[in-house]
């Protein structure tokens, strides 16, 4: 063996002291690797109650030692978030509690894990334009929507577009000359089919009551009673006891009268009748018929065979409904793009808010009424209601506004136009508001070929009906009777 001088014997001691530095160096960053780790996590969504289809921001904030790795895997069981924690809601129908997770890439014991709650699109979009084809004389001021009908619990449906959006009733009513399924009947309790007859300010509407499956935007209601609108020469025939009812002639039951191809009802009410035609001890009103072959006669009907407020029956956004119309100058706009919202206070686009709450009756001869004052007399018959589609309003000898005849209808034209007005509004809870309007030449308007006007305005002695025309430029909020809302139940109107 080689016997090594001093100097290399040294150098091989250096040699030596430096591997063995190395591997020092390399077992301390080894420990230093094994000290950095996550030790918890914390995630969050903002916000937490979104709606279907909704893109929400999601972030996970990490605690641990040393220099740890912040990167996450993010899960959810329904819809889906990208990596960078971005979450979209899938499309509802009811209101689903989604679980996202947001788990540790170092470290995979470390999970948080959030839940989400995802409710039905509320908004439905309405249009104010010249109706569906064919029909006598185009639409003016009326709000139209579609809606989804199915035969129940099948995927056998049919979406009808051009439906009139109505707070002054309560139901889904559809034309037969629109309608192409076959829903099955409503059976009263002798086994015999069930046939209504709706009334209303100038008109009555006649036909059967049916089943269907009914969804509006995200919003379902399951196997509900709707009625089915049939022309005078339908069957059954039209008792002279439904007919007679009426101020005016059956305008209802087709497309060119009506100028719609059916009736949203989404007025103050549960049912389009209620106890008055449950139960009683005298003759039933001529409201609801059984109609065996022989004829049909009016009959009782259970509430839960009625024709309900469709909102009713959502199992959210259920408690009234918000029209936000923009606003219309005077001389009118070929068109209007607004939305009708469901619910009062359950999702974050339906507060209240500032809104004046007008509580009105929930029975009696004024049920749903308010009070509108003008020129110091107070006219408690007074109502508001977004199927009208003007603002109707005493007549011509109490105004003293002259009036005109358009289409063999009288509707007020102004020889100073426009001509504003001020009105007072209140409810039974004493609330009240004034209401400044203008209204112009109807001869002008309805010659214009626009269909949204804010200043249509017609005689209705006796009363104020505040119709399309008051809505535009107001979010007009109807709450349902007993349905509770953070302004307390309805029946009440707000604005």
């Amino acid at each position: 063996m080689r016997e090594c001088d001093g100097k290399e014997a040294m150098n091989s001691r250096l040699g030596l002291l430096f591997v063995a530095g190395i591997i020092l160096w390399i077992a301390g960053c080894s420990s230093s690797n094994n000290s950095s780790t996550v030790t918890g996590i914390t995630a969050g969504c903002a916000p937490d109650i979104i709606q279907s289809s909704q893109m929400i921001q999601c972030t996970a904030t990490l605690t641990g030692t040393g220099m740890f790795e912040t990167t996450v895997t993010w899960m959810a069981n329904a819809g889906s978030i990208s990596s960078a924690g971005v979450f979209t809601a899938p499309v509802v129908s009811v209101p689903t509690l989604v679980s996202i997770s947001a788990t540790s890439v170092q470290n995979t014991s470390q999970k948080s894990t959030i839940t989400v709650t995802v409710n039905p699109v509320n908004l439905l979009p309405v249009t104010v334009d010249a109706g569906p084809q064919p029909q006598t004389f185009a639409a003016v001021n009326e709000a139209f929507a579609s809606v989804t009908v199915c035969v129940p619990s099948t995927d056998t449906c049919q979406t009808i577009d051009h439906v009139l959006v109505d707070t002054g009733s309560s139901g889904l009513r559809l034309l037969s000359s629109v309608l192409t399924l076959a829903l099955p009947s409503q059976i009263d309790s002798s086994g015999n089919p069930l046939d209504e007859c709706t009334v209303f300010l100038d008109s009555y509407v006649w036909g059967p009551v049916a089943l269907a499956d009914v969804s509006i935007t995200g919003e379902k209601a399951a196997s509900v009673p709707i009625q089915v609108m049939i022309p005078d020469s339908g069957s059954p025939p039209v008792p002279a006891s439904c007919s007679s009812q009426s101020m005016g002639t059956n305008a209802g039951n087709s497309v060119s009268a009506l100028g719609a191809n059916g009736i949203l009802g989404v007025g103050l009410f549960q049912q389009d009748c209620g106890t008055n035609c449950a139960t009683g001890n005298g003759s039933a009103p001529p409201v609801y018929y059984d109609c065996p072959a022989s004829g049909c006669n009016p009959t009782y009907v259970p509430v839960a065979q009625q024709v309900p407020n469709l909102v009713t029956k959502f199992s959210l956004d259920n408690n009234g409904v918000m029209i936000s119309l923009p606003s219309v100058p005077t001389g009118g706009l070929s068109s209007v793009n607004g939305t009708l919202i469901f619910g009062i206070g359950t999702q974050s686009n339906n507060a209240l808010q500032s809104a004046t709450v007008y509580t009105v009756p929930d029975s009696g001869p004024n049920a749903g009424d308010i009070t509108t004052t003008f020129n110091g007399v107070s006219y408690p018959s007074s109502f508001i209601d977004s199927g009208s589609n003007g603002i109707f309003f005493l007549d011509s000898a109490t105004t003293g506004i002259a009036t005109c005849n358009i289409q063999g209808s009288t509707w007020y034209c102004p020889a100073t136009s426009p001509t504003g007005l001020t009105a007072t509004n209140q409810g039974t809870n004493g609330n009240q508001g004034v209401v400044n309007f203008s209204i112009e030449d109807a001869t002008r308007l309805l010659n214009s070929g626009n269909t949204a006007f804010s200043t249509l305005s017609a005689p209705l002695p006796g009363s104020f009906d505040w119709g399309l025309a008051f809505f535009y430029g107001r979010n007009v909020t109807t709450a349902i009777e007993n349905m509770s809302t953070p302004a307390g139940p309805g029946p009440f109107v707000a604005y």
